[in-house]
C-alpha cells in the first residue's frame, strides 16, 4: 500500500494564472488528479490579467513531488515560476542560531558583559565552581552529542550527516522546554573516544544528551559517563524512548481493558532501544516480554548474542519461545517496532490476540503502517482499525521517540 500524502515531502508551488474563470480550479483539480493534498492556499488580490498564488501540495515521496510539477506545468495558462522542496528549506542554514542575551548599547554595558567586569565574574567562579551553573550558560544548556554511528533507522552515516538530527533535538528542546541544546557531532568510533571528548567539554554544559550512537557502546558509554561526571547524562534513544512507550502502552491499556501483568510483548530490535524498553516495561509489571533481532528471538542459549543480548535473554522470553518475528507475534498482546521499515505485515497482527496494541516506531518508515491495517473505520492520527473482526490500537510515533 502507497504511503499517504505528508508534510514530510511537501512542496511549495510558486504560480502564475491567467485571471479567467476557472484557471484556479483546474489548478487545483490537476494536483488532486496527480495524487496531490493542498495543504495550503494564499491569498490573493486580483489587480489585471494575471495572479501569483502559491501553493503548499503534500506528496507521498520525492518521484511523487516531481509528478506533481510536471502535471502543473501542462496546464495552459498556468506558469510554474518556481517551486522547492519545503523540508529542504526548512533545513536551509540550519534550524537554530545563537542569540545574545544580554544588552550592549554603549560602553557601559560593553565593559560589563566582556572586559574589564567579566574578569570579577571569572574570579568569582574560579573560588565557587558551583556559581558556573548561575552565571554561565550552563544554568539551561544541554550538550546533544552524537557519533552519527545510529541514526534514526538509517544507521551509520556519519557525524555530517547526524546534524540535521541534533539540530532538530536542539529545536525541540528550546521549543517545548525552554532549554538551549546545542548540537555536537563528533568524529568518535570507540567508546573511549567518545567518553573522552565527552568528559573534555563537561565544564560548558548542565547536562549531556546522547543521541545515535550505535549499539553495544551506547550502554558502555552512558554508564561510564554517568559514573565520572557530576552533571546528567542521558541517552535519548534509550530513555526518551522507553518513557514514551510505557506512558502510550498506559493509556492504551485504559482503552482495552487489559492488565499489564497479564500482556505478552513482542519488541522488534533489541538495540538501544529495544532494552530500555525491555527494561522499563519488565520494572512495571509487565508479564512477559520477548524480543527479536536479525536472527529471531532472543532467549538463552541461542548463539551470536553480546554481552547485552545476553542479558535480554537471561530476563526476558520465560517460556523461551524461538523463530521469526512473525511466529512470536501469535497471540502477542503488544507489538513494539524499533528495528526497520516493512518489517510485519496485516496477517502478523491478525495473527495476535484480542484487541492487540501496535506500536511501528521505527524511524523514519516504520515496521507498518496504520493504513495497512486499517478496514471499516478510523480516526485520528493514532488510529483505531479493524482487521476483519479485530480492532487493533495501531500508534505511529516518529521521531518522537527520538525525539
Amino acid at each position: 500500500m502507497s504511503i499517504l500524502p505528508n508534510a514530510a515531502f511537501s512542496i511549495a508551488l510558486d504560480c502564475q494564472l491567467d485571471n479567467v474563470p476557472g484557471t484556479l480550479g483546474r489548478l487545483c483539480a490537476a494536483i488532486g488528479e496527480a495524487g496531490g493534498n493542498i495543504g495550503a492556499l494564499d491569498g490573493f488580490d486580483v489587480r489585471g490579467p494575471v495572479l501569483r498564488r502559491s501553493l503548499v501540495v503534500h506528496c507521498r515521496n520525492e518521484e511523487h513531488q516531481n509528478a506533481v510539477v510536471a502535471a502543473v506545468q501542462k496546464l495552459d495558462g498556468i506558469t510554474v515560476v518556481d517551486w522547492w522542496d519545503r523540508t529542504f528549506r526548512m533545513h536551509e542554514a540550519g534550524k537554530i542560531e545563537v542569540i545574545s542575551t544580554a544588552p550592549v548599547n554603549d560602553r557601559d554595558d560593553l565593559s560589563m558583559a566582556y572586559t574589564p567586569g567579566v574578569a570579577r565574574v571569572c574570579t568569582a567562579i574560579e573560588n565557587n565552581p558551583s556559581l558556573s551553573h548561575k552565571y554561565t550558560i550552563r544554568k539551561n544548556t544541554v550538550a546533544i552529542v552524537s557519533n552519527g554511528t545510529a541514526v534514526l533507522g538509517l544507521g551509520d552515516i556519519g557525524p555530517e550527516g547526524a546534524m540535521p538530527v541534533m539540530e532538530g533535538k536542539a529545536l525541540l528542546f528550546k521549543e517545548f522546554g525552554g532549554v538551549n541544546g546545542f548540537p555536537i557531532c563528533i568524529n568518535a568510533r570507540t567508546a573511549d573516544e567518545v567518553v573522552d571528548f565527552v568528559q573534555r567539554i563537561a565544564p560548558t554544559f548542565g547536562g549531556i544528551n546522547l543521541e545515535d550512537i550505535k549499539a553495544p557502546e551506547c550502554f558502555e558509554i552512558e554508564e561510564r559517563l554517568r559514573a565520572s561526571l557530576d552533571i546528567p547524562v542521558f541517552h535519548d534513544d534509550q530513555h526518551g524512548t522507553a518513557v514514551v512507550t510505557l506512558a502510550a502502552l498506559w493509556n492504551s491499556l485504559k482503552i482495552t481493558g487489559k492488565k499489564m501483568e497479564d500482556l505478552t510483548v513482542v519488541i522488534a530490535g533489541v538495540g538501544a532501544a529495544g532494552v530500555a524498553i525491555g527494561k522499563i516495561l519488565l520494572n512495571a509489571g509487565i508479564g512477559d516480554v520477548i524480543g527479536c533481532d536479525r536472527l529471531g528471538a532472543i532467549y538463552t542459549g541461542r548463539g551470536e548474542m553480546n554481552s547485552v543480548k545476553e542479558w535480554f535473554a537471561a530476563n526476558t522470553n520465560s517460556s523461551r519461545k524461538m523463530g521469526s518475528i512473525s511466529d512470536v507475534m501469535k497471540g502477542a498482546d503488544v507489538f513494539v517496532g524499533v528495528s526497520g521499515p516493512d518489517l510485519v505485515t496485516a496477517a502478523d497482527v491478525r495473527s495476535m490476540a484480542k484487541n492487540p496494541i501496535v506500536f511501528a516506531m521505527a524511524n523514519p518508515n516504520p515496521e507498518i503502517r496504520p493504513e495497512q491495517v486499517e478496514g471499516d473505520e478510523i480516526s485520528g492520527r493514532n488510529r483505531h482499525c479493524r482487521v476483519g473482526n479485530r480492532r487493533p490500537i495501531v500508534a505511529r510515533f516518529c521521531g518522537a521517540i527520538s525525539i
